[in-house]
C-alpha cells in the first residue's frame, strides 16, 4: 500500500509502540511534523514509500511495516535503495517478507529499476536474514557509513537485480 498523509495517526502510534525493536537500527519519524516531511519527501520524483499491512481480525488493515523505495536513479544505472522496519507485534510472521517481496517486484516490473541496494547493520540479524531469504547478496561492508541515532554506523551492503 503506498503511504498517504491520511496513515498520519496509525503510523505515529505504530513507531511509537516500535521504539525498542527500532533501536539502534532505525529511526522512523515520530512527530507529526517530521511524518509530513517524510510523506512529502516520499511523493517526491525517485522516492516511493510503502506499507506493509495485514488485515486484523475485525477487517481493519494494520500497518505492520514500512518499505521505502529511495534515490532512484535512471538511466544507464537504473538503481536505488530500499530501507524497510517492522512494526512491534508484527515482527517474525513472514509479513515483511511477504512486503519486501512485492516491493522489489514493484521496483522491477513497474518502477523500471535494474538493481536494488539495502544496507543494514552487521547486528542486525533479523534484517539480513529478511533480505537474504528474499535473493539480496552481500556485496561488501562500509565503515561509518550511516548516522543513526546520532552515531555513525557500519552498514553490510546487500543488493539484488532484477532478472532480464
Amino acid at each position: 500500500m503506498t503511504l498517504h498523509a491520511g496513515h498520519e495517526q496509525p503510523f505515529l502510534a505504530a513507531v511509537r509502540a516500535s521504539r525498542a525493536l527500532h533501536r539502534p537500527w532505525v529511526s522512523p519519524p515520530a512527530t507529526p511534523e517530521q511524518f509530513a516531511a517524510y510523506v512529502e519527501r516520499m511523493q517526491t520524483q525517485g522516492n516511493c514509500g510503502l506499507l506493509v499491512v495485514r488485515q486484523g481480525e475485525t477487517g481493519v488493515l494494520e500497518l505492520a511495516g514500512v518499505v521505502n523505495i529511495t534515490n532512484m536513479v535512471m538511466g544507464p544505472f537504473c538503481s536505488a535503495y530500499l530501507g524497510y522496519y517492522a512494526f512491534s507485534g508484527f515482527e517474525r510472521q513472514g509479513l515483511m517478507r511477504k512486503g519486501l517481496t512485492q516491493a522489489v517486484r514493484l521496483a522491477f516490473r513497474t518502477l523500471k529499476l535494474h538493481r536494488l541496494e539495502a544496507n543494514i547493520q552487521p547486528g542486525n540479524t533479523a534484517s539480513l536474514a529478511l533480505v537474504r531469504s528474499c535473493g539480496f547478496t552481500q556485496e561488501g561492508y562500509s565503515p561509518k557509513y550511516l548516522k543513526i541515532g546520532g552515531c555513525w554506523r557500519d552498514h553490510e551492503r546487500w543488493a539484488i537485480v532484477a532478472d532480464r
